[in-house]
């Protein structure tokens, strides 16, 4: 296998030489997922996480009425997954897709499992990663039911620096839970407002 993204960051983020861990990965599927297409569908099992090696992909939700409710995004380097169908069995509620021709790293239960045994700083990394999952999800939350569609834009720019150039407006409006129409008015108002500074 190619040497992969994942190495290169488990072993910065674990302090450890890349060597140590690569062929851990040799078990694991690379796989290569065109624009537009799904690594998740709703009512399907998730059985994977899904670590973005290259490319970019959103997940979303569509409600009762059609309208789309995008969750997240996950460039580069990023984890993604729903836990629910991984760790309860149920199907999905979500969709994931590529926005871009994209390749993407799949990594079950065992081989979470693999890398705990096999290096012990990993559990400790995981959890780490977890809770701040967590604490990302309480932050946005609580941004949806209480803060401006100002404030909601520039915690999105914050944690996605680079997403505005790689993904329409409107699923950015859809991840803040916003109209279009009210994120290009932000916008408007963002820009007037350093324009006078």
């Amino acid at each position: 296998m190619q040497h992969l993204r994942i190495v290169d960051y488990l072993s910065s983020k674990l302090h450890i030489e890349s060597d140590s861990i690569s062929t851990l990965f040799d078990t694991c599927i690379l796989k290569e997922i065109k624009k537009n297409d799904f690594l998740l569908s709703e009512n399907d099992y998730c059985k994977h996480t899904f670590f973005v090696e290259k490319g970019l992909l959103r997940q979303y939700s569509i409600d009762d009425n059609g309208k789309e409710h995008t969750i997240s995004f996950a460039p580069e380097n990023w984890f993604v997954t729903d836990r629910e169908s991984v760790y309860f069995d149920s199907p999905s509620r979500y969709y994931i897709q590529a926005l871009e021709d994209s390749e993407v790293v799949l990594i079950d239960e065992n081989f979470i499992q693999l890398l705990s045994e096999k290096i012990p700083s990993f559990t400790t990394f995981n959890d780490r990663l977890l809770h701040n999952h967590i604490r990302h999800l309480q932050n946005r939350i609580n941004l949806l039911l209480s803060a401006s569609a100002e404030r909601r834009y520039l915690e999105f720019i914050e944690m996605y620096p680079d997403i505005l150039l790689r993904v329409p407006l409107t699923m950015v409006a859809s991840y803040l839970g916003i109209t279009p129409e009210s994120l290009s008015r932000v916008r408007k108002d963002l820009a007037r407002k350093n324009f006078k500074k």
